[in-house]
């Protein structure tokens, strides 16, 4: 099973740039997407569905902003866009599917940098996302949470930590909740394969033309819950990929047989 996460930051914009042709080359059995920016019935009928038989959209209220759908050849057995907080559900954050073998959140997760009422924001977000999926950690389910996560974890997961610490996305409490998230269960699915690699980024900001450079930030992840491990069999980061100021991440799973 091959799973493709991809904040396209407009699906509109993206889709000729870079998507519709990630789609027909990788040809992903799941592809999760971030920052949709657009209503589904905005989009034409070619972007609405890519192909996929099974199509979930969470879009904002708010027109133009936000925005996760998953599209997938496997049906879901349950299908959810909140994690129980109704605030959340209207930015149009999370797309929750159930498979046979895991769960899979679908997740942009907040921008914090706007001001002290969005970091506040995201800073809550991120203790009631973790207090939830600790819960089925316990026990015992087995979960895959991808998406833009808008934290970058380790010095070697920015250009410039020195510089970047007191940037919201690389934050000491933000970095904090990562090491926290990772200690309440679940593996950072490009690390466990790669876990020294630098100079390995999934966004760039186009303001600093910070990709001809490769001055990024690697935000953007597959997580895993350890009971998935032995069915994960590569994580990549598509940096060549373009369409958008973030980049495709993939990862295989076999899930066949016994791991």
């Amino acid at each position: 099973m091959k799973l493709i996460t991809w904040n396209v930051n407009g699906i509109r914009a993206c889709g000729p740039k870079g998507l519709l042709t990630l789609v027909q080359e990788e040809k992903p059995d799941i592809l999760c997407l971030q920052e949709t920016k657009a209503q589904q019935d905005q989009v034409s009928a070619e972007l609405q569905d890519l192909g996929y038989a099974h199509t979930y959209w969470s879009s904002a209220k708010r027109k133009g902003y936000s925005g996760v759908a998953t599209f997938s050849h496997i049906e879901p057995r349950e299908i959810h866009t909140t994690i129980g907080y109704d605030h959340y559900e209207n930015e149009g954050r999370i797309v929750h599917t159930q498979f046979e073998h895991f769960e899979l959140y679908n997740i942009y997760f907040p921008n914090g940098g706007s001001g002290e009422e969005r970091h506040l924001f995201k800073q809550q977000f991120l203790k009631d996302l973790i207090e939830v999926l600790s819960v089925k950690v316990r026990q015992n389910i087995p979960m895959i949470v991808v998406g833009d996560y808008n934290v970058a974890h380790t010095d070697i997961d920015v250009h410039d930590p020195i510089r970047l610490s007191k940037e919201s996305g690389f934050l000491p409490e933000e970095r904090a909740w990562f090491g926290d998230f990772v200690r309440s269960g679940f593996v950072d699915a490009y690390r466990h394969f790669h876990p020294e690699v630098k100079n390995k980024y999934t966004w760039w900001s186009y303001r600093e033309f910070g990709r001809v450079s490769n001055r990024g930030w690697r935000i953007d992840y597959v997580c895993i819950t350890k009971n998935i491990l032995p069915y994960l069999k590569s994580t990549e980061i598509l940096d060549g990929v373009m369409g958008s100021d973030h980049c495709p991440v993939k990862a295989e799973f076999d899930f066949s047989g016994k791991p």
